[in-house]
């Protein structure tokens, strides 16, 4: 049994959030608290497996909770927030705290029944997840897009897809990508309007250029495209060049967009001019787009379960035999460079 504790100030919130977890047989809300005051007594009251946070409540907001809450009593947090620009740049903040997950608040423009599921997979994700103490540090500034190492790999593509802890985790992969590295291509699991806030957020720290992807953009080197939230990413043979199809679709595996999606897209356009690697997070999506992309003779890499936050698409991938390595968060990014520098000399 997962027991919930709910934070929000707005009573109507924590009411549908309360009925929303409470028809799941494994999930029981044990209690509310309408500011971090009250949650910092509840939770040493009862004792919960997971946190739903409101960002902007009285007396503390939401980010100075989890600032604290992760310093002194780490706990898995999902964060609840509308979906704003400023709100989003807001919530990509309290993953870069420690908390594991972002749904889309109640009262947004996403329908009910989209928030109940998003709400029951995410307290599902965060009672998995692996959460230590955070110590805050200085990060290291990009003060310009120079060249770590010249690639000349016009004809590769990176793809990488990840879920739970997948914003932390993409971001230490791509910082140690060089500036001309080769069209990569991204899906996160994230609420749609939130994926342009984290595109922005990496283009900020990553010597590379990221953008949240929109149709007809080509896959180019020196260029990260992360798929919109509530679309599928596809990439398509144009000629010499591969371009990028954002489009609606039914779900897969619950998520769009969904890994699954991009990488047998990947698979079908650029084979064996592919590496990949499937970062952290809960289910099963992106393990058969991996299988395929192997198949094509694509190098394939899975972040292995110690420094996952979930061990969940990872453990799927390499079930399957998708994953031709399994490696630690630190050396994906070096694998993956290195794959595309030996196939650039085949």
């Amino acid at each position: 049994m997962i027991r919930v504790l709910v934070v929000d100030d707005s009573a109507l919130v924590r009411r549908i959030l309360t009925e929303a977890l409470s028809k799941h047989d494994d999930i029981e809300v044990v209690g509310t608290a309408t500011d971090p005051y009250v949650a910092r007594e509840r939770i040493a009251q009862l004792r919960p497996d997971v946190i739903t946070l409101d960002i902007e409540m009285p007396r503390m907001d939401g980010l100075s909770f989890l600032s604290k809450l992760m310093r002194h009593f780490p706990l898995p947090v999902v964060v609840c927030s509308s979906l704003t620009p400023q709100n989003s740049e807001t919530a990509l903040r309290a993953l870069s705290l420690g908390a594991v997950e972002v749904i889309a608040k109640p009262g947004s423009s996403l329908a009910a029944g989209d928030i109940t599921e998003e709400l029951t997979r995410a307290v599902r994700a965060a009672s998995h997840a692996r959460v230590v103490k955070r110590v805050e540090s200085a990060e290291p500034p990009v003060t310009a897009r120079a060249a770590i190492a010249s690639l000349n790999t016009t004809n590769k593509i990176i793809a990488l897809g990840a879920s739970t802890g997948g914003t932390q985790a993409l971001e230490q992969v791509l910082r140690r990508f060089p500036v001309d590295a080769p069209g990569t291509v991204i899906v996160q699991h994230m609420p749609e309007h939130f994926t342009l806030s984290f595109a922005k957020r990496l283009d900020s720290v990553c010597a590379m250029r990221v953008q949240e992807a929109k149709d007809g953009d080509y896959v180019v080197p020196g260029l990260a495209l992360v798929a919109p939230g509530g679309k599928h990413l596809v990439v398509q043979a144009s000629g010499a060049r591969w371009v990028a199809r954002v489009k609606d679709g039914p779900k897969v595996h619950h998520q769009r967009p969904a890994v699954d999606v991009l990488f047998q897209s990947v698979a079908r356009s650029a084979g064996r001019n592919a590496v990949a690697a499937i970062l952290t997070g809960m289910g099963a999506d992106g393990a058969k787009g991996m299988l395929a992309m192997r198949e094509a003779g694509a190098y394939t890499v899975a972040q292995n379960e110690e420094t996952c936050v979930v061990y969940g698409m990872p453990r799927e991938a390499v079930k399957l035999g998708a994953a031709q390595d399994i490696l630690p968060l630190d050396r994906v990014a070096d694998a993956l460079l290195h794959a595309v520098h030996l196939g650039a000399h085949v």
